[in-house]
């Protein structure tokens, strides 16, 4: 027998699904009250449902160490999208001062990157694979330019970036009685 919404402690907080991971690896949507597999908590993330993963016995947030499963999981399973040597220049970022820069980089960038797919999709919603052929030799210029300014957004993004940084580092030099 199913517990009701309320026994089973699946009030939302913040309108932020729970899902709890038990020691025996299970997770467990209180949503929903079963168990459900790390595909489906793919899906979650696929369809932009807000969520959190939280250890049963600590309430500890694991959700980032779930998210980083699920890319180890797709990585391994077809086509990655980080080459060896990406993952490796990633790595070398960890516990450099550049570090919260780098992060923030990346965030940056996928956001673009994302808002860019979006338009595009919206674009070409509800063509079948030679139309979306035909779509993408029609609007090369188009797809050029939002190239362009995918481009220009990720330079701006860097430069930005930079000037942080050489605040940051003015900031420190002017902490230590140093000018530049």
């Amino acid at each position: 027998m199913q517990k009701s919404k309320a026994e089973s402690g699946s009030e939302r907080v913040g309108g932020v699904r729970i899902i709890k991971k038990y020691p025996n690896r299970r997770l467990y949507d209180t949503d929903t009250s079963s168990y459900i597999t790390l595909a489906e908590v793919k899906a979650l993330v696929m369809d932009n449902e807000p969520f959190v993963v939280r250890d049963a016995k600590s309430n500890d947030d694991l959700t980032r160490s779930i998210l980083l499963q699920i890319i180890l999981e797709e990585e391994t399973a077809g086509v990655p999208i980080f080459t060896e040597q990406v993952l490796a220049n990633i790595i070398r970022f960890y516990g450099h001062a550049m570090q919260d820069f780098m992060g923030s980089y990346l965030e940056k960038n996928v956001q673009i990157f994302m808002d860019l797919q979006h338009k595009m999709t919206e674009q070409s919603s509800g063509l079948n694979p030679e139309a979306w052929k035909q779509f993408m030799n029609v609007q090369s210029p188009m797809m050029q330019g939002m190239m362009g300014t995918y481009l220009e957004q990720s330079r701006t993004a860097f430069t930005q970036m930079q000037e942080q940084m050489q605040k940051n580092s003015e900031q420190m030099l002017a902490a230590l009685g140093l000018k530049r």
